[in-house]
């Protein structure tokens, strides 16, 4: 599927092989690897049913918004954990100072 070359990832995609520079550490850089060809793979099984193959341009491009909604889902739980954090430590501080 794909291994590192140093700083390098190369990843199988539809048959060809892409290389890229890693900007995060090779592990990082493999973990999202193997989540595309994951999301590519999911959107292959599910456009397979459909009467006309689709394109791959079509299946990178849901794979890709696949990917991103997650990632937006994930910022906002993220988001919120935050908001509920900072809220619980002011209450926190205020019943510390309410006992001093």
């Amino acid at each position: 599927m794909h291994r590192p070359l140093g700083q390098f990832i190369t990843i199988e995609l539809f048959g060809q092989s892409y290389t890229f520079k890693a900007e995060a550490e090779d592990c990082a850089a493999n973990q999202v690897a193997d989540l595309l060809l994951d999301e590519v793979s999911k959107v292959e099984t599910q456009l397979a049913k459909q009467s006309s193959p689709p394109t791959k341009q079509t299946i990178l491009i849901l794979a890709a918004l696949n990917i991103a909604g997650e990632h937006y889902k994930l910022k906002e739980k993220y988001s919120d954990m935050l908001k509920d954090s900072s809220e619980r430590s002011a209450n926190l501080i205020r019943l510390l100072d309410g006992c001093l």
